[in-house]
């Protein structure tokens, strides 16, 4: 299936591409089909975002969008920065200024208390006003110091849960000093995307059942 992937981040849209592709799908980005819009992200919740950037750019577009709200929630911050997680520094997008409040925040954080998880939420709008989201996590800890180049966004100060045991010989890596391959096997986004593939027949079905 074709999907316009309702986000200007770069990084994402290689993410999802990578993921959607192999389940058989065809991605393009906003550029691609001729749309600028950067939907306001009003939503409290993950899902609420999703559902925005979607809606939006299938409205404006008459094509089907996918769409991805994501974050990182730190249990010693009360799950901060959660959905400002691309702002947390105090503007958007500045990966190397929300890594280091990130680390100020968390300087004096022992390790039993570094926990935290991924969270993504993934919704799908269709043509006819159908909407679908879902959920995929990704638990780990927060790190001292910055590891890795591969990757975005919190990547080099996450370690994932399964690091080491799932993946083998990968004890104490982040998230950016996995390959691309390893982290879509275990990330929030691969995990809500293959929830997606699972149930997005049966949404596509109820779409065609209602217009009949």
């Amino acid at each position: 299936m074709e999907w316009i992937a309702a986000t200007n981040n770069a990084h994402k849209l290689e993410e999802m591409r990578r993921i959607l592709g192999k389940m058989g799908h065809t991605v393009l980005s906003q550029k691609e089909a001729g749309i600028a819009l950067e939907p306001e992200e009003t939503g409290t919740t993950f899902a609420q975002n999703a559902a925005i950037k979607a809606t939006a750019i299938a409205a404006l577009s008459k094509k089907p969008a996918i769409a991805d709200d994501s974050g990182l929630c730190v249990d010693a911050l009360n799950g901060a920065p959660g959905v400002y997680s691309a702002r947390f520094c105090g503007h958007h997008g500045d990966d190397e200024a929300n890594n280091e409040k990130l680390l100020q925040e968390m300087q004096n954080v022992p390790d039993a208390r570094r926990t935290a998880r991924f969270v993504s939420a993934i919704c799908v709008a269709l043509t006819d006003g159908t909407t679908a989201v879902w959920h995929g996590e990704c638990h780990g800890r927060i790190a001292h110091e910055r590891k890795g180049d591969n990757g975005f966004g919190y990547d080099p100060l996450f370690i994932p849960d399964f690091v080491g045991k799932d993946l083998k010989n990968t004890e104490n890596l982040t998230y950016a000093q996995l390959t691309a391959e390893q982290k879509d096997a275990i990330s929030h986004r691969g995990a809500a995307l293959a929830e997606m593939e699972k149930e997005l027949a049966s949404v596509l079905e109820h779409a065609v059942n209602s217009k009949e």
